[in-house]
């Protein structure tokens, strides 16, 4: 369907579908997130016929949605990436997973965790032997950073929200959210170990999706050695489809730990994450196994 066709001209959810055109191109710009980014990759990981798939890049490529980065010159051969205009579609891809986990695979409750059996839970530990896609998220202390360290392992710790006393109060209805509580024990208990996990050969960071400003007021009343990463604009969570939910009008992610190589590879997951404090703990055994 074109722009042209649709009746409501003046309505941006009317246009934005007049763009995408169908549900393929969602789950193209999924996977294209995600690191798969080259033809013959994209059209097995999706299963859809070569000619679909060519028509449907060309028609994002033309709406200004991906671009094209050439890697062959014989035979041509492109890397398709995701413009700024593409990368704003990140929020409703991770809306959209919260809401088919929440509403189609569950029961509509809010949680900020999920059961170990459950559909959720098995798509988070097949990211075992998944690359971290190559993006870079603000420190907040300032400056960029990738979610796992370069060349050495990685204990990455995602959580809900972390909130300074004074700075930024707790958003409303926090306590009484499954799983939510906890932020700022986990945080400090990785504090606590952190001199036993460089021992072992790892570096600590945390992520979640508040601003910079929040996390760093944070870091400093925690006092934490280590640095966390903002991801407000959703860039890893639509890489990897990682579990969010949403809570003060923000969407938050899910507490879980990703043990990651030294070449961006997941070798081992936490979640559901019930015990923040102990948690660590077992993160500290998987780091000694896996990178002593």
């Amino acid at each position: 369907m074109r722009r042209e066709d649709l009746g409501d001209a003046d309505c941006g959810i009317a246009q934005a579908l007049g763009v995408l055109g169908d549900w393929w191109a969602v789950l193209i710009i999924r996977d294209i997130a995600g690191g798969t980014t080259r033809f013959d990759a994209l059209q097995r990981e999706l299963g859809v016929s070569r000619r679909a798939l060519a028509e449907r890049l060309a028609a994002l490529v033309g709406q200004g949605v991906l671009r094209r980065q050439p890697y062959s010159a014989h035979p041509p051969r492109h890397d398709y990436l995701l413009t700024a205009k593409g990368e704003g579609l990140l929020p409703v891809l991770v809306a959209l997973q919260d809401w088919g986990t929440r509403h189609v695979m569950g029961h509509g409750d809010l949680t900020a965790t999920a059961d170990a059996g459950s559909a959720e839970s098995r798509r988070v530990h097949h990211l075992v032997g998944r690359r971290v896609p190559d993006l870079t998220l603000a420190r907040h202390d300032g400056g960029p950073a990738a979610p796992a360290e370069p060349g050495r392992w990685t204990v990455l710790y995602l959580f809900p929200g972390a909130f300074a006393p004074g700075v930024q109060g707790l958003p409303p209805g926090w306590e009484d959210i499954p799983g939510a509580v906890g932020c700022t024990l986990e945080s400090r208990t990785y504090a606590d170990r952190h001199d036993r996990f460089l021992a072992a050969g790892a570096a600590v960071r945390g992520v979640s999706t508040q601003r910079p400003d929040q996390l760093r007021a944070f870091a400093a009343h925690a006092r934490l050695p280590y640095p966390l990463l903002s991801d407000q604009d959703g860039r890893l969570a639509a890489g990897l489809l990682l579990p969010t939910f949403r809570a003060g009008g923000v969407d938050r992610f899910k507490r879980l730990t990703l043990l990651i190589d030294p070449d961006a590879m997941v070798r081992a997951v936490q979640f559901p994450v019930t015990d923040p404090a102990g948690s660590v703990d077992d993160m500290l055994d998987l780091v000694r196994r896996h990178a002593g």
